[in-house]
């Protein structure tokens, strides 16, 4: 009877009931992608590293998980003692540049970076032929409407030439040749970023002690370890942020619940009275009301997770090509208890207020 009641009090104000779950799932959809889009990028940025076929990776002296601070100075000599090590079969450098925008070009030594990580998939055109040629991987090609044969110009002067577009997946978006790009940034001899390959898995430990003990002062890691390394829980940045937005998305919901119930009350308040005439008692009374609540937090749960499709496709369409929002399954009922507990608060006020309404008085509201 109770959950009828809950059902019918919902269904008699309609419009309302729907403005209140789509503002609650205005907020799930908030926290879902946040989280997806972290993740999204994050994951982007692990599964290119993979993509480089490396099992260590060296960086830039007081470099960080996300940026690198600078270059590896004279990092084609430092390459060189790396590559006489025992048990390292390949080894190359790149040089990350920066474009603006969050985004950069990666340079490298093409024969270099197949041999170790088996190439590229081309999907449109082929390798380098001249010092301004530039391949992009397909989200950037879709994303700019390019193709292979295209001009591009990316801001600083300087005209590139599109001879590829690749699968991606493979270091960056933006790949030109090492020596050109050198060139062009006055970084003659620096690198960004040392791979190397071991030539047996066995023997990568040994390998990473042995460039350890080389290499003092710079960040050296498996892939494993910098994989896991990327990640929400050790990016303070993205985990800070995160956690903001949860903090408005529960700031959120328990404001949309409040209003909306604290209007229920006022509205029914010769409904409760009457209810109280019946022998209902205080705690009933909260009952209908916190039910009601709890159900405008499934709903407006399912509708968040809904509109995340929603969101997905819109940061596909019209965000940077370097965004990407993932659909996080696991939040889903992270968001969901969210809510929930925004709604909770929300409706505890208003219920406490109906709750100790005196019969008579409720009775003779207009």
């Amino acid at each position: 009877m109770i959950y009828r009641l809950v059902w019918e009090n919902l269904k008699h104000r309609p419009v309302r009931t729907f403005l209140s779950a789509i503002f609650i799932g205005i907020s799930v959809t908030l926290i879902l992608t946040i989280v997806g889009l972290s993740r999204g990028v994050l994951d982007d940025v692990r599964e290119r590293a993979r993509g480089s076929g490396a099992d260590i990776v060296i960086r830039p002296p007081m470099s960080t998980v996300l940026a690198f601070n600078g270059n590896i100075a004279h990092g084609e000599k430092v390459l060189a003692l790396v590559r006489r090590q025992p048990h390292v079969a390949q080894a190359t450098g790149t040089l990350i540049q920066s474009i603006g925008n969050f985004q950069s070009i990666t340079g490298i030594n093409l024969d270099e970076f197949n041999a170790m990580s088996g190439g590229f998939h081309y999907l449109e055109g082929g390798p380098f032929q001249s010092p301004d040629d530039l391949m992009v991987d397909e989200s950037y090609a879709d994303s700019k409407k390019l193709h292979a044969g295209d001009p591009l110009d990316l801001g600083n002067g300087k005209k590139w030439h599109i001879c590829a577009v690749v699968e991606p997946g493979k270091l960056s978006q933006l790949i030109a040749q090492l020596k050109p790009l050198q060139e062009m940034y006055s970084a003659t001899g620096d690198v960004s970023v040392i791979y190397v390959k071991a030539d047996q898995p066995a023997n990568i430990q040994g390998v990473l002690a042995a460039l350890m003990e080389l290499l003092d002062g710079y960040p050296i890691y498996t892939m494993e370890e910098l994989a896991n390394l990327i990640s929400i829980d050790n990016v303070s940045l993205v985990k800070g942020f995160t956690q903001v937005v949860i903090g408005i998305a529960i700031i959120v919901g328990f404001l949309v619940v409040l209003l909306t119930m604290y209007t229920a009350v006022l509205e029914r308040t010769r409904e409760i009275g009457i209810l109280k005439a019946l022998g209902a008692s205080p705690g009933y009374i909260l009952g209908i009301l916190m039910r009601e609540a709890i159900l405008l937090a499934v709903c407006g749960s399912l509708a968040g997770i809904v509109m995340t499709y929603g969101s997905q496709f819109l940061v596909h369409k019209f965000a940077p090509p370097f965004l990407r929002q993932a659909i996080v399954y696991d939040w889903w009922p992270k968001a969901a208890a969210i809510s929930l507990i925004g709604a909770v608060l929300g409706a505890i006020y208003p219920g406490l207020k109906a709750a100790r309404q005196d019969a008579i008085e409720a009775l003779s509201y207009d």
